[in-house]
């Protein structure tokens, strides 16, 4: 089991690059794809992106395709998805979240078992 905690969120500027991290505890981390969602009030969370167990795989959500991308370290328990080329859409709480062993093809929240809190990102024009 994991709990994923997400920091990193913050207001940047139209075309501005931020990062956020996820992190967790237990010994296990590598055993779970991790996975970035993102959700506006009175919409549905959104695929951002995704990464398999040791990175070797990721996948990301076609709005986010070109401008993002998501890395992982298992030595450190961290998962950091780069967002650069920021647009006002991006705007919304990130939520990091962990399935285990496989499935990194997996866009779906009810995928997913185990959710951080999120972190807001605002992206202002």
């Amino acid at each position: 089991q994991v709990q994923p905690v997400e920091s990193g969120g913050g207001l940047v500027q139209v075309g501005g690059s931020l990062r956020l991290s996820c992190t967790t505890s237990g010994r296990t981390f590598e055993n779970y794809v991790i996975a970035w969602f993102r959700q506006v009030p009175g919409k549905e969370r959104e695929f951002v992106a995704s990464c398999d167990r040791f990175a070797d795989v990721t996948n990301y959500g076609d709005s986010v395709k070109g401008r993002f991308s998501i890395s992982r370290d298992n030595v450190e328990n961290t998962v950091n998805l780069q967002m650069s080329s920021l647009k006002p859409e991006d705007t919304g709480v990130y939520y990091c979240a962990a399935r285990w062993w496989s499935g990194v093809k997996k866009i779906r929240p009810t995928e997913y078992m185990y959710w951080g809190q999120g972190t807001q990102v605002t992206v202002s024009s």
